[in-house]
């Protein structure tokens, strides 16, 4: 089994997401480490990118703060190896084609690698192109992870057959950002992928109340949470890791049920 799946193993996952670099390397690692210690499951990284085309505002924000700020791939990945040994639960990169091709396919996933980190999200490289990073992935050992949304339709299956990991079930139509109300039929959509694999299915893009975390869980097997953690760190900064670990802390107990 891998590190990702195994994460689901005893009950339902809590997944933050953090924008690495924001508002700098030093928070980040302190961000993931307390992440970890309040109950995070799995931890989504992003790496700072110029046009992140799935991301709403408070993540596009993250974004050019953590570049302006010197964040770079290397730079990241050079953080994350420094607090590596303290890890013990899945890091997973979230990132676009581009900036994986402008790294070099290969040497990107060696590097993941390197840095302890078990997958990577890529929301622009659709599932019928994954063979463009899947035989990388492969020979580093990193886990491509799948996406699926409420237009997936009667593509969720064929999806779904060969996903590893766990499987990204985006909530809402357009960018991430966080929404008053989640109204796709989460069950559907997850059972049609029980209907051909057991992979879990973790459901993100609106998440952001211990209601909405707690209705999502009925069906799906974790909850995702970006932008509401983004927007705690644009607050507080450099001080957001105390009022993180408490947010990260109060979802994993309703998402624990």
């Amino acid at each position: 089994m891998s590190k990702i799946k195994e994460a689901f193993k005893n009950g339902k996952a809590f997944i933050p997401f953090i924008t690495g670099g924001d508002p700098d390397l030093e928070t980040t690692k302190k961000l993931i480490i307390e992440m970890q210690n309040a109950g995070a499951d799995i931890i989504e990284v992003g790496i700072p990118f110029s046009d992140p085309i799935a991301e709403g505002q408070v993540i596009q924000e993250a974004d050019l703060r953590s570049l302006e700020a010197g964040c770079t791939t290397d730079k990241l990945m050079d953080a994350l190896i420094e607090i590596k040994d303290r890890i013990h639960i899945p890091l997973v990169f979230m990132t676009y084609i581009n900036v994986i091709y402008k790294y070099g396919k290969k040497k990107f996933m060696d590097r993941c690698n390197e840095c302890g980190i078990c997958g990577i999200i890529v929301p622009d490289c659709p599932y019928e192109e994954k063979d463009e990073l899947l035989p990388e992935c492969r020979e580093a050992g990193v886990e491509l992870i799948s996406m699926i949304a409420p237009t997936s339709q009667d593509r969720i299956k064929m999806i779904a057959r060969e996903a590893e990991g766990f499987l990204y079930c985006v909530s809402s139509l357009g960018v991430t950002g966080v929404r008053k109300e989640i109204k796709t039929d989460i069950n559907g959509m997850i059972e049609l992928v029980k209907e051909v694999s057991d992979v879990p299915c973790a459901v993100g893009f609106g998440i952001s109340t211990p209601k909405q975390a707690e209705d999502v869980c009925k069906y799906a097997d974790g909850a995702i949470v970006g932008s509401a953690i983004v927007r705690i760190v644009a607050e507080h900064g450099k001080d957001s890791v105390q009022y993180v670990s408490q947010y990260v802390k109060e979802m994993k107990d309703v998402v624990r049920g």
